[in-house]
């Protein structure tokens, strides 16, 4: 089967991350891929595994003639069976320019969040004439969390045609590495006998820095031994705002600002506990599953599917809470010091994400709902 994805863009966010891991572990589709703005991280990495690449360099947020004439060109070239599309933007562009051309479209969602102050102005109107169109446009839109489905409902889309695919994950790449771990432990001398938290995200209001560092704050107060590093673009010594917020709540000691890192499967097994403090707008967060299948507990907001993917495995505090979240992490603080009980749970982590969110199973509910799509088209002629 032929599967054009159409992308707002290729930088590094999570619908990108899936868009590329289904790609590369799907041996049997051929894929091409139209990103309405840039390459950004994943076009070249795409290109390396020879996957056709267009980038149609669209300023965000504006649309563009010569951009709006590459979709339709590049959309007819490819003569698709289906055309898969991710996120807003791409969701309208490569969805009207899809039937159009006749071929049957998927669409893709992945926010659980539109509100003002929050999402833009021009996100949020698209999302709304997104509604109106699903009973028109797509013949199956697929979400990545069960809380995204409840929220694109009240937006007016076509519920009857929504369908959840969990992201799925390389199992092999994020597994349990010992070796990692006392690497990246010795390298930021941190004992085996201390408890390393940590949290790998992008430095942005959704992420909430500020109460995890509160959270971590009361932590110390308490009494509690402990470090902490964390990771992701923005969440360096240069970032001045989460520095002085460090140095405030008295944690220069515990806490590290590492940066964005390309071995996060390694960071995942040096720690002892994920931690993700979201504020608003997770859908399903990839952070905590990788986290598990690596065997480290997690703690998080209940933000998204967050709750769901942790399942009796980790700790959920309600978010914008920092004394409910420091509970959470003193709840984990004190199962880690029973070793044969973390033991178990860490095996429980790894065992849910095997069972749940394989990176086959869901390549394999893709091609189920592109086959559907394809099915439902049918009626309007064979396609080549």
């Amino acid at each position: 089967m032929k599967v054009l994805h159409v992308i707002t863009g290729l930088g590094d966010g999570g619908a990108e991350a899936v868009l590329h891991r289904l790609i590369t572990h799907d041996p049997h589709d051929e894929h091409q891929v139209v990103s309405l703005t840039g390459l950004g991280k994943y076009g070249p990495l795409l290109a390396e595994r020879g996957v056709a690449v267009t980038a149609l360099h669209m300023p965000r947020g504006r649309l563009t003639w010569v951009g709006l004439r590459g979709l339709w060109r590049a959309v007819r070239q490819a003569r698709p069976h289906v055309i898969q599309t991710w996120m807003y933007h791409a969701d309208l562009l490569g969805g009207v320019a899809g039937r159009l051309a006749g071929a049957p479209v998927v669409w893709g969602v992945r926010n659980t969040t539109l509100e003002p102050g929050r999402s833009s102005r021009g996100t949020i109107v698209v999302a709304r004439l997104c509604g109106w169109l699903s009973r028109r446009v797509p013949q199956r839109i697929v979400a990545c969390a069960q809380a995204a489905v409840q929220v694109h409902a009240a937006l007016g889309y076509d519920r009857a045609r929504m369908v959840v695919i969990p992201n799925g994950y390389d199992l092999a790449r994020f597994r349990p590495d010992t070796e990692a771990r006392a690497r990246l432990r010795c390298e930021w001398g941190v004992p085996d006998d201390v408890p390393l938290l940590g949290m790998v995200a992008r430095f942005d209001p959704q992420k909430d820095h500020p109460n995890l560092i509160a959270a971590l704050g009361r932590l110390r107060q308490a009494g509690h031994g402990f470090r902490v590093v964390l990771v992701g673009t923005g969440v360096d010594a240069g970032n001045a705002a989460l520095a002085q917020a460090v140095s405030s709540a008295g944690l220069q000691e515990e806490v590290r600002l590492l940066g964005p890192r390309a071995d996060i499967p390694a960071v995942m097994n040096a720690l002892d506990v994920h931690v993700l403090s979201s504020a608003y707008g997770e859908a399903f967060p990839n952070v905590l599953a990788e986290a598990m299948a690596c065997g480290t507990p997690c703690v998080t907001t209940d933000v998204g599917d967050a709750a769901q993917i942790v399942g009796e495995t980790g700790w959920v505090a309600p978010p914008r809470d920092a004394a409910a979240l420091a509970g959470a992490l003193e709840h984990a603080l004190h199962a880690w010091r029973d070793a044969p009980g973390w033991r178990a749970r860490q095996q429980v982590c790894r065992q849910r994400i095997e069972q749940r969110y394989s990176i086959e199973a869901m390549v394999q509910r893709y091609r189920s709902v592109w086959e559907e799509a394809v099915a439902l088209d049918h009626p309007k002629g064979e396609r080549s």
